[in-house]
């Protein structure tokens, strides 16, 4: 099954202590690695490798994705605000040398002062921070769920669009072997008749079976029966991606260049001015479906 990687999921909830109400968004975007950011509160940043951890576990191996977790405490103990206050001291100096320098009111106040928040240390017992994790955890697995549902969905309807497309080629690769058969038999009279021709023009003469022989090689590297047959191989493959549960993007990026080969070689072998339209129509389904390949994990 193919998944997304544009996607977005969100959740809410309050804490079983009742003392913070927590939120955590996911939302990513096409990249061709694994990109996460993540914001958290101050208090909280040291949880960002542990959330980062938690999505890798959750399968998650592509995109770029931010991650937003929000919380708002409703009542907290155990918390221990520090003042440093060498910190605090010089700070307050070089707030009295600006106001004596320029002249400045004297508005310096223990609310001025406090609103520097780098004045300041948060310290918490060490096994809250378990908690910290114990808390946010389970409201960032419901917005992961959200997420990963809504990335199964976007690449539910990616599969059903790229199998459409690959119905579509099927049917123009059916056409261009039933164009190709004729035209290889008559290719090949017409080539015969030329070499009579040239050696009729110039008096001289072959063996008939080397006449044969040489039409019969010109009228096989024109063939295209082997990339009919292996674009046709392709779509097996392709199928059996879809039908995976692994990551796809980059196999289907990969297939379709070989899909593309096949297809340049098609036309650059084809003289005929119909198989030349087809394959032109091929390559543009090909060209939608590697459109779409970018946005699949």
């Amino acid at each position: 099954m193919l998944k997304s990687m544009t996607a977005f999921g969100r959740a809410r909830a309050m804490t079983p202590s009742g003392d913070r109400d927590i939120t955590a968004e996911l939302r990513s975007v096409n990249s061709r690695y694994l990109d996460v950011s993540v914001r958290l509160p101050r208090m909280m940043s040291f949880l960002e490798e542990k959330i980062k951890v938690y999505l890798a576990e959750r399968g998650i191996s592509r995109g770029k994705i931010e991650v937003n977790i929000n919380v708002n405490v409703v009542s907290e103990e155990g918390v221990e605000y520090v003042l440093d206050t060498a910190a605090a001291r010089s700070y307050i100096a070089a707030l009295e040398t600006l106001r004596d320098t320029f002249g400045l009111r004297d508005d310096i106040s223990v609310m001025e002062v406090a609103s520097n928040r780098d004045l300041f240390t948060v310290k918490k017992p060490e096994d809250d921070m378990e908690r910290d994790w114990n808390d946010v955890k389970p409201v960032l697995a419901a917005a992961v769920d959200a997420f990963l549902d809504r990335r199964s969905r976007e690449g539910k309807n990616l599969e059903e669009d790229i199998v459409k497309k690959c119905e579509n080629i099927k049917a123009l690769a059916a056409k261009i072997k039933v164009l190709s058969e004729g035209e290889i038999t008559g290719y090949s009279a017409k080539l015969e008749q030329r070499i009579r021709q040239f050696l009729a023009d110039f008096d001289a003469e072959a063996a008939e079976q080397r006449i044969l022989t040489e039409a019969a090689i010109y009228a096989d590297r024109a063939a295209i029966d082997e990339e009919l047959v292996r674009l046709d191989s392709h779509f097996g493959a392709m199928a059996d991606i879809l039908a995976s549960d692994e990551a796809a993007g980059r196999k289907l990026d990969f297939l379709l260049q070989e899909m593309n080969r096949e297809t340049n070689t098609i036309g650059s072998k084809a003289g005929n001015a119909e198989i030349a339209h087809l394959v032109v129509d091929i390559k543009c389904e090909l060209e939608k479906i590697r459109e779409q390949i970018q946005n699949i994990e």
